[in-house]
């Protein structure tokens, strides 16, 4: 992959309608700039579906969970590889989902009812097997199989046997996490709300200080974020942060394509369980 290589971050939904769209953030590192080209919204998971199966070459950083704790997986006596766990999971339905989920959650002791993941403790990521408030569960169970799908290789997890046009290893997925980054930049700051009731001042400050910061290239990325001013006063007005957190997993997914071009072979990801993954710059 050249330096040329497309960067794409990802604010993912499962549930995506024109009023809570997929965000894609697509942009290019030059010069150690990581600079953006555009925002693309996609108002349906088929929008999401054709866009991954184009013929073009990225590295990306998407705002899902890759994989679900070892713990849970090994409890409900399911498939323990990484590609099988996700086809079998693929084809329960959310309601499934949700019932198998809540009795595990249901036979434990209270303040230890959900299982985690190697990557949440250093990340601060929710657990992946979570229903409500963010339904990452349900992110997972939409978003992952439409990757596979499409034949992207995701480093550390699946690697395509037989790879598609183009082939696979030019088009990485990487499980990125926004609010990583962003609690670096700007600490527990509340930069965004979906409820208009709480879209105020106070978080369109925090808006600001956060694009700011990554524009001063104040993160141990090494890596500063280049903007028009139209494109900045677009993230800043986005009192919902979904353009905010695409841009942040591009960052995140420019990091990765450094990582690769300095030699590394997974994208900067660690040694990891095969079959829960690992949040890229954790």
């Amino acid at each position: 992959m050249s330096a040329a290589t497309v960067l794409l971050g990802c604010d993912f939904s499962s549930s995506p309608s024109p009023r809570k769209p997929i965000v894609l953030a697509l942009g290019q590192v030059v010069q150690g700039r990581v600079q953006l080209h555009e925002l693309v919204r996609l108002h349906t998971l088929s929008d999401f579906a054709n866009w991954l199966q184009q013929p073009q070459t990225w590295v990306g950083g998407f705002d899902l969970p890759f994989g679900l704790p070892r713990e849970l997986v090994q409890t409900l006596g399911w498939p323990t590889d990484w590609l099988a766990c996700m086809k079998h999971y693929a084809a329960l339905s959310r309601a499934d989902i949700r019932e198998t989920f809540k009795a595990f959650c249901d036979a434990r002791p209270v303040g230890s009812k959900f299982a985690h993941r190697a990557t949440d403790t250093p990340a601060g990521s929710s657990p992946s097997m979570k229903w409500v408030n963010p339904p990452v569960a349900y992110m997972l169970h939409a978003g992952v199989p439409l990757l596979m799908d499409a034949g992207v290789c995701l480093p550390r997890l699946h690697v395509p046997a037989t790879p598609t046009h183009p082939p696979a290893a030019q088009r990485i997925a990487l499980e990125a996490y926004p609010g990583l980054l962003a609690r670096e930049l700007i600490g527990n700051t509340s930069y965004k709300s979906d409820d208009k009731a709480k879209q105020t001042p106070e978080r369109l400050i925090a808006r600001k200080q956060l694009l700011q910061a990554l524009e001063l290239g104040q993160t141990r990325l090494e890596l500063r974020l280049k903007l028009t001013h139209a494109q900045h006063d677009t993230l800043v007005d986005d009192a919902s942060g979904d353009s905010l957190d695409a841009v942040l997993c591009m960052v995140q997914a420019a990091w990765a394509q450094t990582q690769h071009e300095a030699g590394h072979a997974h994208f900067g990801l660690p040694e990891c369980d095969p079959l829960e993954g690992w949040i890229v710059t954790a």
